[in-house]
């Protein structure tokens, strides 16, 4: 399990990364629009480009990183005074949850993005087109490896239960 996890790294961080470079590149995209717009005329599919291929590596990318660090929202008001097996279980429960939720949604984005790709998804663009059928793939990749990386993650959480 604990190779597992250490192999989960690498892809765990480089969409990370990815999405850290999203979020830059938006940032400079979105002040040279502005600064176009004050100084010349505005860059053409700004608003195009940040909804359909920068917000969504932003918001989706870092999904993993933040299972793994558990780090998602939690509110602690009924379990924070349980005891350590119970809660331990008890984590492994939501996980499992979470697993059972992120299949669903990558089951059924995958498959939608695939229509969407064989659609040729495109948005109007000043004079013409883009394709932002590409970025809808981001959805099913980020969510398949946050439930990879739970489904070990709970394999091993409750191995090391069982041992105590």
């Amino acid at each position: 399990m604990d190779r597992l996890l250490k192999w989960l790294e690498l892809p765990i961080h480089l969409f990370m990364w990815i999405g850290l470079v999203a979020g830059f590149l938006m940032m400079v995209h979105v002040s040279a629009d502005v600064a176009g717009r004050a100084l010349v005329r505005p860059l053409i599919g700004t608003t195009e480009i940040v909804s359909g291929y920068y917000m969504i590596a932003v918001a989706y990318l870092p999904w993993a990183l933040i299972a793994r660090n558990d780090q998602h929202i939690a509110v602690e008001l009924f379990t924070q005074h349980m005891p350590r097996s119970v809660s331990i279980w008890l984590d492994a429960a939501v996980k499992v949850l979470t697993i059972a939720y992120l299949a669903v949604f990558v089951w059924q984005t995958w498959f939608r993005a695939l229509q969407q790709m064989a659609a040729g998804e495109s948005l109007q663009v000043g004079g013409g087109y883009m394709a932002v059928w590409p970025s809808r793939f981001v959805l099913p990749l980020a969510g398949g490896l946050m439930l990879l990386y739970l489904v070990v993650r709970v394999a091993r959480d409750v191995r090391d239960a069982v041992r105590r």
